[in-house]
């Protein structure tokens, strides 16, 4: 039977989460590890190990079989300081060092390393391959290391995305270029309601559009959304287009239609069947909240034939 440390996270916590800590769970360990590192045999006398750790300005060292390179065990700078102090400068490595090693392999997540140093007071573990041999050995401070290469690889990378993405339209020459979104939203799906517009505001930050505007897009994106998973008897689309100047959504669903399309618009007016107004939803703000937050909305209704409404959001207009 194994034991096992369970650590329950509270919601503050859970929020303070940081990005850093993230990457401890997703990098492996061979992204941060030394490869090939610095060894020694059993047989190597303790003066010469003095002088490799003096040199190579290391603390510690992994101990291997000289015919295949087998780890056999560790040594550290403790245990040099230690065998000097009881004059036993002139003992081997295999006098002292530790036969019995903690290894992890290097397709690990970096968390288990740093799990074992916070657990056993490690300074450094061997990394071995699936074969069992020895390729490097990690340090915290190789941890360290490798979370910031990481970090600051993904942040470059990240802005040159945003930058790329902002100005996916400055090289094209025509005369009306635009990006075209388009999303099927299933009816009474209130399960997987919002999704679409998720992925609209995904798609505008990662265009590197205004975050103001982003927010308008989106809440206007989820009320159309909605609208359509409550009103359309067959399902509904719903479209975005993107151009350098202006952001045009629409969608058009098969539902019942609206007899009175100015009356649709005022605040708390619903045809949403009662049990979907149980459910929490059609609550008659959603056609005021669309006309809120876009700079012009249209809509053509009428009964049996089904809605279409379009939203323009001006480009710079960020209020």
């Amino acid at each position: 039977m194994t034991n096992a440390a369970v650590t329950t996270i509270t919601a503050p916590e859970r929020d303070e989460l940081t990005r850093v800590q993230e990457l401890v769970y997703e990098l492996r360990v061979q992204e941060v590890m030394t490869a090939t590192p610095i060894t020694v045999t059993p047989d190597t006398p303790l003066a010469e190990l003095m002088e490799i750790m003096r040199t190579r300005r290391i603390s510690g060292t992994p101990v291997v079989d000289p015919a295949d390179g087998r780890l056999l065990g560790i040594i550290s700078i403790q245990d040099l300081i230690k065998a000097l102090a009881n004059q036993r400068a002139d003992d081997r490595v295999a006098d002292h060092m530790t036969p019995t090693v903690m290894a992890v392999r290097t397709d690990d997540r970096a968390v288990k390393a740093v799990n074992l140093f916070a657990q056993h007071g490690y300074g450094r573990l061997p990394v071995l391959d699936d074969a069992g041999s020895l390729v490097g050995i990690v340090t915290a401070s190789d941890i360290t290391r490798g979370l910031l290469r990481t970090l600051n690889r993904r942040l470059q990378a990240e802005e040159m995305r945003r930058y790329r993405a902002s100005h996916i339209f400055d090289d094209i020459v025509s005369d009306e270029t635009s990006l075209l979104l388009r999303y099927q939203v299933a009816p009474r799906d209130f399960t997987r309601g919002g999704e679409a517009s998720s992925k609209v505001k995904r798609a505008l930050e990662r265009l590197g559009a205004n975050p103001a505007l982003v927010r308008r897009l989106a809440i206007t994106a989820y009320e159309a959304e909605l609208n359509l998973v409550i009103h359309a008897t067959h399902g509904g689309e719903l479209r975005v287009e993107i151009s350098p100047h202006r952001i045009t959504l629409s969608t058009a669903d098969d539902g019942p239609g609206i007899a009175d399309i100015e009356m649709a618009f005022a605040p708390g007016f619903t045809t949403a069947l009662d049990w979907v107004r149980e459910l929490g939803f059609g609550a008659g703000m959603g056609l005021t909240n669309i006309k809120r937050y876009s700079d012009s909305v249209e809509m053509d209704s009428a009964l049996g034939r089904g809605t279409t409404l379009r939203a323009v959001f001006l480009v710079g207009n960020h209020t």
